[in-house]
């Protein structure tokens, strides 16, 4: 099933981002169903599948399932994105798209998945880590913040900036403490530190400079303590 599977992974790369240019998109999302490139685009998807899977006519169900798919959950997001909802809909797209190769990856092997397996010890201790690290974290950082109000706090600043930040940082803080890589850590401190310091010069403001400091050093210790704790539990799970 995996070796099937990359197969397809693959084609569908090459299909929808190697293969097809800027012009090819900004077409369709102007044109829609009229636009002659996602006829093309839909013809390179079922090029790039026969390459791939080698002329082989056991799979020719499985192309055909695929490329009509792709054709239909194309049009269906073209006719349904809008300037604000383009991002959601391309990961939805992405994500229909990958669940309609795993389907039909599963459906030409033996494999069998029994639901009652999926979730073990450690796929639940992971996804409380991983839970921990983004939405709680970011509550806690929250609560503990809250007690200190900077004026003017977002002016200048992407909205959701600093928490997604925040998170993505504890994101790699975890996977370079699970990898052993506490040297990362240090590069990670220093990378931010040198980003901030240019905000900080200019701001000569040493409220902001504790609150970021503040922010970093919690930040920092909840991505430690959740990642030492995770390596703990799995420890005993094994």
């Amino acid at each position: 099933m995996l070796v099937l599977t990359l197969k397809l992974v693959l084609a569908h790369i090459l299909g929808d981002f190697v293969l097809q240019p800027n012009s090819w998109i900004k077409d369709k999302q102007k044109k829609k169903h009229r636009s002659i490139y996602l006829y093309w685009h839909t013809l390179i998807h079922l090029v790039a599948l026969v390459l791939i899977l080698e002329f082989n006519t056991t799979y020719f169900l499985g192309i055909f399932a695929i490329v009509i798919s792709h054709y239909c959950i194309d049009l269906a997001k073209l006719k349904l994105q809008t300037k604000k909802n383009a991002r959601t809909f391309f990961f939805l797209d992405q994500v229909l798209h990958l669940i309609v190769l795993f389907v039909v990856a599963y459906c030409y092997t033996d494999y069998t998945f029994e639901f009652s397996n999926m979730f073990t010890p450690e796929l639940i201790l992971f996804l409380i880590a991983i839970f921990l690290l983004t939405n709680v974290s970011s509550i806690l950082m929250k609560v503990i913040i809250s007690r200190w109000k900077l004026e003017d706090a977002t002016k200048k600043s992407l909205k959701n900036a600093g928490a997604y930040i925040g998170v993505l940082e504890r994101l790699f803080i975890f996977v370079f403490i699970i990898l052993g890589q506490w040297s990362g850590i240090g590069f990670l401190l220093t990378a931010k530190s040198v980003f901030r310091f240019g905000d900080l010069s200019k701001s000569n403001d040493r409220k902001l400079t504790e609150y970021i400091l503040i922010g970093t050093l919690i930040s920092f210790g909840l991505a430690i303590v959740i990642a030492l704790g995770y390596k703990y539990m799995l420890e005993q799970l094994s």
